[in-house]
């Protein structure tokens, strides 16, 4: 098998692998190397300034021992196998970096022979891009649990970012759809990432030189609607994992039937993009709103409203915190307004010290005031010949569904004859 036909394999293999990221870390290469990373974005996606990046995404083989329910890699369906060697995976790198193909590494892989061997694999692919190659560029490097500490740690000194996919929501789901699988072999590492982060940054506030490990950080996946969990129970267990773990990003993964199973939803049942995306709302207001899950949802409300997002929806259901003068408010209370983003709410900060603001201002401001003018006032006045009610403002902020399903863009190819499609959700695939 050439190198043209592996990676056909390997590339669409790790289509399930979510890595749509910023790479959350700044560097330039030494005298001598080459690549850079921006700490602006990479990955199939858009930088602040503009351009578009990408990353390889591809595995080191699909061959695995584990027999895991949803997964296409699992050792008994009837799939195309191939492997690549550390040498080839790190040369083909290289030729598409230097084509401008693309700006980093995204590695992943099945469990071949065992934890410790794949491991061992995936750390030879990076020794040979930075020590033989000198490339500084951005590597993405996923743990294998199961692999001895010293590897995990091995790999975290060679990538720029590092995750282990939790999978499922539950240790019960886990063990019922991923039999060969451990809660506890997937936090270890988790752990082990996370102190191993916090050790680092303190070594090199006492030692400038100290050598940094997994510098962006590391992030999880997370299976969405091949188990029963709710909501409600997935937010809490991405808050949990924030606050334990220090993780950058949790993702969230629509599952698509793939498989068939009777422990499995079947293949009529569409992927639950709409359920993802909001998913990845909350998930934004946990982190950067200020919000807590329990605020989010509640086991009276263990899903979300699929008309509303989370913000507009807790707006709504909280009318006794409203209206927020828009001119005396902390930026705490700003922020819980939909329609105030973190931008806008620290421009009306630094802009009412010039003077009060009214509406026209805060248009100039960039506040989507179709949203926010239920919930506002300013110079303790609301929007002219506005009443307003909870359920008024409700039906006001129900606006068409965005669609999250159907024809997308196209990526530009990396293989002759080859076209890259943006697929649902946060998935991409290499189309031949």
């Amino acid at each position: 098998m050439d190198t043209l036909q592996k990676l056909t394999i390997l590339a669409d293999a790790a289509k399930y692998d979510v890595a749509c990221t910023s790479s959350g870390v700044d560097k330039a290469p030494l005298p001598g190397g080459i690549g850079s990373a921006a700490a602006a974005g990479i990955c199939h996606t858009f930088t602040a300034d503009g351009r578009c990046v990408s990353l390889l995404k591809v595995l080191m083989t699909n061959i695995c021992v584990h027999d895991c329910k949803y997964c296409v890699n699992r050792r008994s369906n009837d799939t195309p196998r191939a492997a690549f060697e550390p040498e080839e995976l790190a040369e083909l790198t290289m030729q598409f970096y230097r084509r401008n193909y693309i700006e980093g590494l995204f590695l992943s892989s099945g469990v071949f022979r065992n934890p410790d061997y794949t491991c061992e694999q995936m750390i030879r692919v990076l020794e040979l891009l930075r020590f033989q190659h000198h490339f500084y560029g951005y590597i993405h490097a996923k743990a294998i649990p199961g692999a001895d500490p010293r590897l995990i740690e091995r790999l975290g000194m060679l990538a720029d970012r590092m995750s282990v996919n939790i999978e499922l929501p539950s240790a019960a789901s886990l063990s019922m759809l991923a039999p060969d699988k451990s809660r506890k072999a997937i936090l270890s590492p988790m752990k082990q990432i996370g102190d191993g982060i916090a050790e680092n940054r303190r070594d090199i506030v006492r030692y400038r030189h100290a050598p940094k490990f997994a510098p962006a950080g590391q992030s999880t996946q997370m299976i969405v609607g091949a188990s029963p969990e709710t909501d409600y129970q997935i937010l809490h267990l991405s808050e949990a994992l924030y606050q334990k773990y220090s993780l950058k990003r949790v993702f969230f993964s629509a599952y698509i039937p793939i498989n068939t199973d009777p422990l499995l939803p079947g293949k009529e049942v569409r992927p639950p993009l709409l359920r993802e995306h909001r998913l990845y709302q909350a998930d934004w207001l946990l982190r950067f709103y200020g919000f807590t899950a329990g605020e989010i949802l509640d086991e009276a409300h263990p899903f979300f409203d699929p008309e509303l997002d989370p913000k507009c929806n807790w707006a709504v259901s909280h009318p006794e915190f409203f209206p927020v003068e828009i001119n005396r408010a902390p930026q705490e209370a700003l922020l819980r307004v939909p329609g105030i983003g973190i931008r806008s709410a620290r421009r009306i900060i630094e802009a009412r010290r010039c003077g009060a603001i009214d509406f026209d201002g805060l248009k100039k401001i960039g506040v989507v005031l179709k949203r926010a003018q239920y919930f506002i006032t300013c110079k303790g006045r609301t929007m002219p010949y506005l009443r307003f009610s909870p359920e008024t403002a409700r039906r006001a902020l129900i606006g068409e569904m965005p669609a999250l399903a159907g024809e997308t863009p196209e990526q530009l190819s990396l293989l002759p004859g080859a076209k890259w499609m943006k697929g649902s959700g946060s998935h991409d695939r290499i189309q031949l």
